[in-house]
C-alpha cells in the first residue's frame, strides 16, 4: 500500500486534534491556516496525538530531535511522519 500524502496526513491529524477539543475539523483547519499551521496543543496533548498516529498509520516516530521539532507545526509534523511511512515501506 502506498504511503499517504502529506496534504492526507495533514487532515487526518487535524481531525484528531479536532475530536480531542470537540471542534468541527474545518473549523480547527481554518484557525490553523490563519496562524501558520501551529499545533494549538499541550506537550501531553501532542503525546497522545503521536500515539494516534503511530497506531493509525503503523508506524514509529523517532524520538529525536527533528522529530521534536516537527510537533510544531502540522505541516512539519506531517512531513515527519510521511517519511517515517516511506522509510518503513523501503524496508519492506
Amino acid at each position: 500500500m502506498p504511503s499517504q500524502s502529506v496534504q492526507e496526513i495533514v487532515d487526518i491529524v487535524i481531525d484528531f486534534l479536532a475530536e480531542h477539543q470537540g471542534r468541527p475539523s474545518q473549523e480547527l483547519y481554518e484557525e490553523l491556516a490563519a496562524r501558520g499551521q501551529d499545533l494549538p496543543v499541550d506537550s501531553v496533548l501532542v503525546m497522545e496525538i503521536l500515539a494516534r498516529i503511530e497506531q493509525y498509520f503503523k508506524v514509529r516516530i523517532p524520538a529525536d530531535a527533528e522529530a521534536g521539532r516537527s510537533l510544531r507545526s502540522v505541516w512539519a509534523f506531517a512531513e515527519t511522519v510521511h517519511d517515517s511511512l516511506q522509510a518503513k515501506e523501503q524496508q519492506q
